[in-house]
């Protein structure tokens, strides 16, 4: 197999990998958004909050998981740069709170380190 198919495969190997765990977020907002928010050790106390979750976690990560399959079939190049945005963006947002509230617990330190690299396999495959 040459390098180009090889780099196509790894790439969208990782686009389905983050697709699917948008995916998953996204499945469990629309079924349970206490779950989600349970994560974070946040409780719910009000309908607009449950429809909030719904809205943001599962309708934006249900877009977000359609949008990253579309690219990865049809524009890979702009789908691994997207995938940088937002694993990036995902990173930064841990960062800012660090530096603006305090360090992270253990959930977001964790999603720190995942959100990081990920950003880094996005940006060296979108690079090849």
């Amino acid at each position: 197999m040459n390098k180009q198919k090889v780099a196509l495969a790894l790439s969208r190997t990782f686009m389905g990998l983050s697709a699917v765990s948008m995916l998953m977020v996204s499945v469990m907002a629309f079924a349970n958004p206490q779950s989600v928010m349970d994560l974070v050790n946040v409780k719910l106390y009000n309908t607009d909050a449950y429809s909030s979750i719904r809205g943001v976690y599962g309708g934006v990560g249900l877009s977000l998981f359609v949008a990253i399959v579309y690219m990865a079939w049809k524009d890979v190049k702009t789908g691994l740069r997207f995938l940088c945005m937002l694993w990036g963006f995902y990173a930064l947002s841990r960062i800012i709170t660090i530096f603006a509230e305090g360090s992270l617990g253990a959930f977001g330190s964790q999603w720190l380190k995942i959100e990081s690299c990920f950003f880094l396999i996005a940006l060296a495959l979108s690079l090849v």
